[in-house]
């Protein structure tokens, strides 16, 4: 009769379960010797125990090798053929065990046939509790690995899905930077076209090589920003002015890589292109008690048809990305809004406030 536990089920199935049925048949032994202690039988009389412990263990490795191999057929079906088994089980032990019995009771062998049946019964409880333990500890293992590869599948769709949203680099980003390195060969300014070279081929390898799985300090997120705002300065030269207010203690913050770049992206598309004189673009992060707040601010025109979480159709990807982004990694907990001031766009992101110390590294 095998014994669920908690500790021998997070074994190697083989190992649980000899462990489990060797140690409820020896309980189930033991049991037998207390009773006839109990019940002052003669000091051989343990032979009886050790004979339908020994039976019950034998043929209980019978019906495990008869479920493991129909252990696919419809439950109705199974039950079907387990009943007869069973009940063979019951008569086989009683059979075997009664012989070591009558030793000790001349009046314990069955005279009749119906007492031969009423006897050949007498162990099925213990045959029908092994069979519910097998059967119930097979169909816990059986559920726990369904739900391991269930969260090993979603897990592997969550880490694709940030990995699709962190690398879908804008095409106009490359398309403008490309155009101008090639209007920079043109008019023979080599040095120029070859620092913006350097600067994109720094960004992208930048981009690429690291995981978007894991997330780095605020500090090393503007380090990576400052690679891609390099490239648009030498567009935009005097066009482009950027600003930052980092408190101070949001410096080792942690985020998760190049978040701000799409937005950094979007605000330089929107507000600074489409302006003559170009524009201001300001990058301000505090601490809002357990919450990082991030802001990224523009003086363009702004948008009617930005408010709140509401995106016009068919245009802000970088925001629909960061947004998709904080929701897929921080759920209720993360925030992203989008807002008109009086003068450009403010888009701002809410995250738990962490840092390597309070992740325990």
């Amino acid at each position: 009769m095998a014994i669920a536990a908690s500790r021998p089920l997070d074994m190697p199935r083989q190992q649980a379960f000899w462990l489990l049925h060797l140690a409820g048949w020896s309980a189930y032994f033991a049991q037998g010797c207390l009773y006839a202690v109990a019940h002052g039988k003669p000091s051989g009389y343990w032979v009886v125990p050790a004979t339908a412990a020994t039976m019950g263990a034998l043929v209980t490795l019978g019906l495990r090798f008869v479920l493991r191999s129909y252990w696919n057929l419809p439950p109705r079906r199974l039950l079907a053929l387990m009943i007869p088994l069973v009940l063979a089980s019951s008569a086989a032990i009683d059979f075997v065990t009664r012989e070591a019995l009558v030793d000790f009771c001349e009046t314990c062998r069955p005279t009749t046939r119906l007492e031969f049946v009423a006897y050949s019964l007498g162990y099925i409880y213990v045959v029908l509790a092994w069979v519910g333990a097998y059967m119930g500890i097979k169909y816990y293992r059986q559920l726990q690995g369904e739900t391991e590869r269930a969260l090993a599948a979603r897990s592997m769709a969550h880490q694709a899905q940030l990995k699709m949203l962190r690398y879908q680099l804008n095409p106009h980003f490359l398309f403008n930077t490309l155009n101008a390195i090639s209007t920079l060969i043109l008019d023979r300014d080599n040095a120029t076209a070859n620092r913006m070279v350097q600067g994109l081929s720094s960004f992208l390898r930048h981009s690429l090589d690291n995981d978007p799985m894991q997330r780095v300090t605020l500090r090393q997120e503007l380090d990576a920003l400052t690679l891609y705002l390099d490239i648009e300065k030498i567009r935009f030269a005097e066009r482009l002015r950027i600003e930052t207010a980092i408190d101070e203690d949001c410096w080792r913050a942690l985020l998760p890589s190049l978040l701000l770049q799409p937005l950094v992206e979007n605000a330089i598309k929107y507000a600074v292109a489409k302006q003559v004189a170009g524009g201001l673009l300001r990058i301000e992060a505090e601490r809002d008690g357990e919450q990082l707040v991030l802001r990224v601010i523009d003086d363009g025109p702004g948008c009617s048809a930005i408010e709140g979480d509401q995106l016009p159709p068919g245009k802000g990807v970088g925001l629909r990305n960061t947004r998709e982004r904080l929701h897929v990694l921080y759920g209720d907990t993360g925030g992203f809004s989008v807002r008109n001031r009086e003068r450009g766009i403010e888009v701002a992101l809410r995250l738990p406030f962490e840092t390597s110390q309070t992740l325990g590294d």
